[in-house]
């Protein structure tokens, strides 16, 4: 596709974009509305949204517009699992600037679209508008199918923590790419389109977890959620969590401890999740540590029985940015 969006104009950029997408039963009334139509079995509907920024979630020089389009809709359907409801929707705002090559918005919808796909969801709607910086944001939709769902305030003294997915391979990536490099390609491509284990959060549902979140901002700082929330202490296990070998080369390379990697890296989406202890949990879950009382203070969260005295994680408005 050749020129720019300007030159495409609002309605044909919207075309474009609209005729590339696919649908599911799910969807009554797709994209050319006022309004698209869902169902909803359940008679209710999980929501949520997030929003990424050009330069301050993600860099163009880094990532590709397909990339970036796979990553806003992973963190978004991850939130929809992590409550452990089956993704159903996706809705898309995006503001561009008029010279943006036409080809972008196209490629960024291809990787919505795709990542949709892998989930069980489909693009629905949205808006496009003109603006000086690229913003993609994206809501998601879900549907319980009839069950409770798993919220951070679940948790209980006694409950066992494990973890489904990647933790640490995107902050890997990410200081890979910092440093000017590519490779090792697992760990940039983890950075630039995280795989978020989205069928394992209605699964634990029915498993019986108490607690669940996905770690977008880090294992310590999304973990202390749930401990604030449910007012417990929990206490994790180094030893017990995977730090691959080739992650170990990349912190050394670096000089970075690659467990402060995995303890704090977030945006792997990886689901992590308290259970009761009698459970039996299937292969692709980890234990990594348990809930106790805390003992007349605030919950918090240790490693190996020590309070995390770094910063447990992502913050927006405490950070120097981050692509």
């Amino acid at each position: 596709m050749k020129g720019t969006v300007g030159e495409l104009g609002e309605f044909g950029l919207i075309g474009e974009l609209t005729a590339r997408l696919t649908s599911t039963p799910a969807v009554k009334i797709g994209p050319g509305d006022d309004a698209a139509v869902v169902t909803a079995p359940d008679r209710r509907v999980v929501a949520t949204t997030d929003i990424l920024l050009e330069n301050r979630h993600f860099r163009r020089d880094w990532s590709t517009a397909y990339d970036v389009g796979r990553k806003a809709a992973a963190q978004n359907l991850a939130d929809i699992a992590a409550m452990g409801a089956v993704p159903t929707a996706v809705l898309l705002g995006l503001v561009v600037p008029a010279d943006l090559p036409a080809t972008w918005p196209v490629e960024l919808m291809d990787g919505i679209r795709d990542e949709c796909q892998v989930a069980g969801a489909a693009v629905v709607g949205g808006d496009v508008v003109r603006g000086d910086t690229i913003t993609v944001a994206v809501t998601a939709l879900g549907d319980l199918r009839s069950r409770s769902a798993v919220t951070r305030s679940g948790g209980r003294p006694g409950n066992i923590v494990a973890v489904t997915g990647w933790l640490g391979w995107s902050a890997a990536g990410y200081a890979v790419l910092s440093r000017g490099f590519r490779s090792p390609r697992a760990f940039v491509e983890a950075h630039r389109r995280p795989e978020p284990p989205y069928h394992a959060g209605p699964a634990a549902s029915e498993l019986g977890a108490t607690a669940m979140t996905d770690v977008s901002d880090g294992l310590v700082a999304d973990l202390g959620h749930i401990a604030a929330a449910s007012g417990v202490d929990i206490d994790l296990r180094s030893a017990d969590i995977d730090v691959p070998a080739q992650m170990t080369d990349i912190g050394q390379a670096v000089g970075v401890d690659p467990l402060h990697w995995v303890l704090t890296g977030g945006e792997d989406h990886a689901l992590v999740a308290l259970f009761p202890r009698d459970v039996k949990l299937p292969a692709r879950w980890r234990v990594i540590g348990e809930t106790t009382a805390p003992a007349g203070r605030a919950p918090q969260v240790t490693v190996d029985g020590a309070p995390w005295d770094k910063a447990p994680g992502w913050d927006h408005f405490g950070g120097d940015g981050r692509a």
